[in-house]
This record gives C-alpha cells, structure tokens and sequence, in this order.
C-alpha cells in the first residue's frame, strides 16, 4: 500500500519533556490525528504482521534535517494511526532524502507485509 503524508515534525518538535515526563506535543498529537485519517481512509491495515516500508521524505525547504529525525514520528503516528499495531513489526526499513517540494513538503510511505 501507498501513503502520501504531510511532512512529520521532527522528533525536537514532535515529544515535549516537562517535570521529568515525556508527553506529545500538540503539534505532535495534531501530526497523529491527520495521518490517522489517511491511515483509516485508506482501509487498510496489517495488523500483527510484520511489515517493510519504504520512506521517501521530500522536505519542505533547504533546511538540513537529519533523515532518523523525520522518520521516529511519523512511524509513532502510523502506529497510533492504526496501520499496525507496534512499531516492532517493522523488520525491513528504507529511508531516502528526496528533492525539496514547497510549501510543506511531502513524505510518501510504501508498506508491504514481510
């Protein structure tokens, strides 16, 4: 299955610390509820299964961005979406930094059952 999703906060903007508890930030919880959406348009899920995707991130600028920063929210939100139910079913992993797409950017998921 395909997934084109906004571009995911990083992980400095996607868990707040605060007392010493890490929560999700509202831009975080906002990032969750639209990929949740995408996740339940699309019908599909995989369950217990376990799963291989593919990541390409189209960043929305020319900003430098460490690609594993981009990738721990969106995953958490693909979880929490529905699309599987731990993020330790994913057994095979692909990230690639793609050209910059204004204004937002732009991040297209492939995800197989393994």
């Amino acid at each position: 299955m395909e997934l084109v999703l906004p571009y995911p906060p990083s992980v400095n903007t996607y868990w707040r610390s605060n007392r010493g508890r890490v929560h999700i930030s509202a831009k975080g919880r906002a990032y969750r509820e639209q990929v949740g959406w995408i996740v339940k348009q699309s019908g599909q899920t995989f369950g217990d299964r376990q799963v291989a995707i593919r990541i390409e991130l189209f960043p929305p600028d020319a900003r430098r961005r460490d690609l594993d920063n981009a990738c721990k929210g969106l995953l958490d939100a693909l979880e929490h979406g529905g699309l599987f139910d731990d993020d330790s079913q994913i057994c095979d992993l692909h990230l690639i930094r793609r050209e910059i797409m204004r204004p937002d950017g732009q991040a297209r998921v492939t995800v197989v059952a393994a």
